[in-house]
């Protein structure tokens, strides 16, 4: 199962649930800050064509600033995606076949936008209205408005994943509203793993 939704929908407290409950679930966020740790390929390759003023004092990508830079412009962010993607997909697929069990949940916070949507048999969908995500943003990060619109933009529309949704979670409510939502999703992707 794929899991998804746009910035600062909930997605990390969905997944969060989901392993509470015991669900093996991969997050490609994580994997991303993982393999473009120093030494490793994916991370000789930014450096190569971002230059090292992506770095910070230690050495280590200056995550915050290369954002910004790629966030303003989508060459850059497209060159990124072409250096990072397959790192994460391969680093995905290796720690999938490790994790086992009835079903997984890989947390893609791109999977529309990376037109992958297909690969998976379901896709659930974190979804709530986007000046939430705006505010959510704002408050997370300590960014302006106009920083969060322009994430936002840069990312697939509300519509786009809500067309690519198997099941979507509405997250306006309570934390007691989402860990409901959780076990019923939960209980049925477990029916659904046992006849496949």
């Amino acid at each position: 199962m794929a899991l998804t939704g746009g910035i600062a929908s909930g997605k990390s407290a969905v997944a969060q649930l989901f392993d509470n409950l015991g669900v093996p679930v991969l997050d490609t966020d994580r994997i991303a800050r993982d393999v473009v740790e120093p030494g490793l390929p994916a991370f000789a390759e930014i450096v190569t064509a971002f230059g090292r003023d992506v770095l910070d004092a230690s050495g280590r990508l200056d995550r915050r600033r290369l954002r910004d830079r790629v966030f303003a412009d989508p060459a850059q962010r497209r060159l990124l995606e072409s250096i990072t993607h397959p790192a994460i997909r391969a680093e995905l697929a290796r720690r999938s076949t490790a994790a086992g069990g009835a079903y997984q949940i890989h947390v893609i916070p791109l999977l529309v936008e990376g037109g992958r949507s297909d690969v998976y048999d379901r896709v659930l969908v974190v979804d709530c209205p986007e000046e939430q995500q705006i505010e959510r943003l704002m408050a997370r990060d300590k960014s302006n408005a106009e920083q969060a619109r322009s994430i936002l933009a840069a990312q697939a529309t509300r519509e786009q994943r809500l067309d690519a949704a198997d099941d979507v979670i509405v997250n306006t409510g309570t934390l007691a509203d989402l860990e409901q939502f959780v076990l019923t999703l939960h209980q049925n992707y477990e029916n659904l793993a046992i006849n496949a």
